[in-house]
């Protein structure tokens, strides 16, 4: 089932109204944002997805969402097209905001839910070039072509947590396969303290790739709480010192951590395979949900 180039939208209205529907991993609910005209937050079971501003898709209003952002800033010149893969789909914000800020680039999105696609697409239409396939994130990359991508980002939950078998280095090795040369992974996590699943994903990560560093705010570093971390990894050197710089001009800033910092988080973790990964921990109540 492939999705391309769909039309539609929200019925014209002087008032947004919510939408409810039931899709293949829960309850999806699409709430308008009255602060902002044409801007909607999915939520699946309470839990925020995605946030989507259609008059403006450069607009990122989750942290982690920015943070991505961020990096696809820093990986090449400003309006350079870049071919991406996108393992977990929701609103399609981070799509919309490469086709907005990177034209030409060639972007495919897979998402488990077909039912959720299906609602996206009917009131949150995404622009020319994107296109969306309903399928397994893992099964999409197994056959994925060769070194044909630069840039997969794997931003998928099933509810609030990551699914075991989309954390394991054959799951990595899978993405690395995908990449060309130089090409970047980036996956976007959450845990809570002690961080023993980020330490083991980080130990995961760099048994693929030799460049790698770890993102998250420095309360969530420090064991405080519980809250988003995005992994990066790349057979190149990252463009650390351009990320970091923008990572610290955020509202909520956040820390890059590489190195020696990187080496002290993972401590005695070891990577995970499929024959011992996990799904990601529950999150603690009120970590993420809504309303």
């Amino acid at each position: 089932m492939n999705h391309e180039d769909t039309a539609g939208g929200p019925p014209e209205d002087d008032e947004p109204h919510p939408v409810l529907r039931a899709v293949a991993l829960g309850t999806a609910r699409l709430l308008p944002d009255l602060d902002r005209p044409q801007a909607w937050l999915l939520t699946l079971d309470h839990t925020p997805q995605s946030y989507v501003d259609l008059a403006d898709p450069t607009h990122l209003e989750f942290e982690y969402t920015r943070r991505i952002g961020h990096l696809v800033d820093a990986l090449a010149p400003a309006g350079q097209p870049l071919d991406a893969l996108h393992l977990g789909g929701g609103a399609l914000t981070l799509p919309r905001y490469l086709a907005a800020t990177r034209p030409g680039s060639r972007q495919r999105v897979v998402e488990a839910d077909g039912p959720l696609v299906d609602l996206v697409a009917e009131h949150l239409p995404w622009p020319a070039g994107i296109e969306v396939a309903v399928g397994d994130a893992r099964d999409a990359l197994a056959a994925a072509e060769p070194a044909a991508a630069d840039l997969v980002v794997a931003d998928v939950f099933h509810g609030s947590r990551t699914p075991a078998h989309l954390t394991s280095v054959e799951f990595v090795a899978l993405a690395a396969a995908a990449l060309r040369p130089g090409g970047c992974y980036a996956a976007n996590l959450a845990d809570g303290p002690p961080l023993a699943f980020a330490a083991a994903q980080a130990a995961t990560l760099r048994a693929v790739f030799p460049h790698t560093c770890l993102v998250a705010e420095p309360a969530v570093l420090r064991g405080r709480r519980y809250g988003n971390i995005l992994l990066v990894g790349s057979t190149a050197p990252l463009p650390g010192d351009g990320l970091a710089r923008r990572l610290a001009g955020d509202p909520f800033p956040a820390r890059l951590t590489d190195g020696a910092a990187l080496d002290a988080l993972v401590g005695a973790a070891r990577p995970v395979h499929d024959a011992d990964a996990v799904d990601s921990p529950t999150p603690p109540d009120g970590a993420f949900s809504v309303g």
